[in-house]
């Protein structure tokens, strides 16, 4: 009987990657030209973004958190998915997927690239064209593929709902760019879980990759199933998921320049595999 929820865990697993890695459109042809904004400063940027309207996607809750990096020039983008379309027993469960943004031009700081661990092709085209950093964001990506490019339009915003009058302000420039704002979906943040509520919780990030982590998803998930327990999982990534009652569950916050700078942290029993 516990090797049943352990397929449960793997099933989660493998349609939550499918969810993380949605969110684009494919077109023919080559990226179009959006421009940065003028007067972009990326330490005003950095911070919790709420995703108001997305190109593509079928996710509720989504979050963006993002941080400066040890590494000079370089930001930690966590995508966080509170509530993915999936259900699994009576389990919640949190989706994270961490990447990080470069700065490629210094007198264009608004133009950057970004990166994630499940992206086969390589670095994508990141562009802020339009931000007053306190209520409001318009982000594109783009990146170039074979026969064509894959493109993504987000809007943002520093509250969970965001005035029409932005909205549209930022659906209208992206239609000057030649993109189709009717491509974006608009993202549910209405009934999300609280901060560091228990049940899953499952990460990916740049550091993943490991042969001792893929074999130890079955003797992880052996050793651990029935204990009110916390394991982890892997499928080319490292996936942690706890299942908790404990109350004492609780997700660390910081504060940049007054925006929300979160962790995703779970009880400090939680375990991370090397």
């Amino acid at each position: 009987m516990a090797k049943f929820p352990a397929l449960m865990a793997i099933c989660a697993v493998v349609c939550g990657l499918v969810t993380l890695t949605a969110g684009h459109t494919y077109k023919t042809g080559e990226c179009p030209p959006v421009e940065p904004m003028n007067d972009f400063e990326m330490k005003k940027f950095t911070g919790v973004w709420y995703v108001i309207q997305k190109t593509g996607t079928a996710s509720t809750c989504v979050i963006y958190n993002i941080t400066k990096s040890e590494d000079p020039g370089e930001y930690d983008i966590e995508q966080r998915s509170q509530r993915a379309p999936l259900s699994v027993g009576p389990f919640k469960h949190e989706y994270s997927y961490t990447g990080k943004l470069t700065a490629t031009d210094r007198d264009v700081p608004a133009r950057m690239t970004a990166r994630f661990p499940l992206s086969v092709a390589g670095s994508a085209k990141f562009v802020v064209f339009m931000s007053d950093f306190e209520t409001y964001a318009g982000v594109f990506s783009c990146q170039k593929i074979p026969l064509g490019h894959r493109q993504s339009a987000t809007i943002l915003s520093r509250t969970r709902d965001l005035d029409k009058i932005y909205v549209d302000k930022i659906r209208n420039r992206l239609a000057s760019f030649s993109v189709d704002p009717f491509d974006l979906s608009i993202i549910n943040q209405t009934g999300c879980p609280k901060e560091g509520e228990a049940g899953w919780n499952i990460h990916v990030d740049t550091n993943t990759f490991s042969a001792k982590n893929i074999a130890n998803v079955f003797r992880k998930a052996g050793e651990k199933i029935g204990d009110g327990f916390e394991y982890a999982v892997n499928a080319g990534k490292k996936i942690y998921n706890q299942y908790t009652d404990s109350s004492n569950e609780h997700g660390a916050t910081t504060t940049n320049n007054g925006h929300r700078a979160e962790r995703l942290t779970v009880s400090q029993d939680a375990e991370w595999l090397p």
